[in-house]
């Protein structure tokens, strides 16, 4: 990961130099590309040269499970699981980074994977007025629309068996052409981590899960919420379509891409 980071900030100290500020920049990868460990390693280098730097993860915007239920009973029963476009609260980014923009200071929401739940806000991150930099990340961060006519066909079982009529691919992909779209409008430059495939995201994202296994066994905190291998595999499935969709699309108009190999290294 580290010749990325060096990679990213070089990029990033370029674009600051002849940027007003704050800069808002999108950084884009599959599940378990390493895109939280760049950011915190750039928000880490970015604070030692006097940049004052924040991050915000799409994943921090997920809805409650309650949120997330009523889109199931009124769209379509897969948006009870979190992930895809409309299962975020895209208003409260939009606000956020208006927010940011405008040099005010403001708090930023977290989101606690294990209960699959957003934090209390008294676990918010504060963020100071006349931030630099806002280091905006998440697996779809900057991400369009597909061709409707491209919905037709089913990328996976999932889709196949459970969106049959593809009411449920339709809608997310409506969101992306709408509120996502306004959300994303506010990014200033763009940066692709580029997996080799999607059939890598498994193995990373399962690395992940171990990873939040670990960490949560040494606080003595539950694990019930941590997903086994069927349900990631099923969990992942709800990926598959768009994090192919941007490894396609994506990389021609990226301000910054990069490909990463399977030990997530730049190619």
């Amino acid at each position: 990961m580290t010749g990325s980071l060096d990679r990213v900030e070089t990029a990033v100290r370029g674009w600051l130099a002849g940027a007003r500020r704050p800069l808002i920049l999108g950084l884009c990868g599959a599940q378990g590309s390493g895109k939280s460990t760049l950011a915190e390693g750039l928000r880490d280098r970015m604070a030692a040269r006097g940049i004052a730097t924040a991050i915000l993860s799409l994943d921090d915007l997920y809805l409650s499970g309650e949120a997330r239920a009523a889109l199931a009973r009124d769209v379509h029963p897969l948006l009870r699981t979190r992930g895809v476009p409309l299962t975020h609260d895209v208003a409260y980014g939009i606000a956020s980074l208006d927010a940011i923009r405008a040099g005010h200071a403001t708090v930023l929401p977290r989101f606690d994977k294990a209960r699959d739940e957003p934090e209390p806000e008294t676990r918010w991150q504060p963020v100071p007025a006349n931030l630099d930099l806002l280091i905006f990340e998440g697996w779809c961060v900057g991400a369009r629309a597909e061709d409707d006519r491209v919905l037709a066909v089913p990328v996976n079982a999932l889709e196949r068996d459970a969106d049959p009529e593809g009411v449920w691919r339709r809608a997310v992909n409506a969101a992306l052409r709408t509120s996502y779209a306004d959300l994303f409008a506010r990014i200033d430059r763009l940066v692709l981590l580029a997996a080799p495939g999607f059939e890598i995201v498994a193995r990373w994202r399962g690395e992940q899960e171990d990873t939040l296994r670990r960490t949560l066994e040494a606080q003595g905190r539950d694990t019930a919420g941590l997903m086994d291998a069927p349900t990631l595999a099923r969990f992942i499935a709800h990926y598959e379509r768009l994090t192919r969709w941007i490894l396609e699309e994506m990389p021609a108009r990226a301000d910054l891409f990069l490909r990463l190999d399977t030990d997530r290294r730049p190619a």
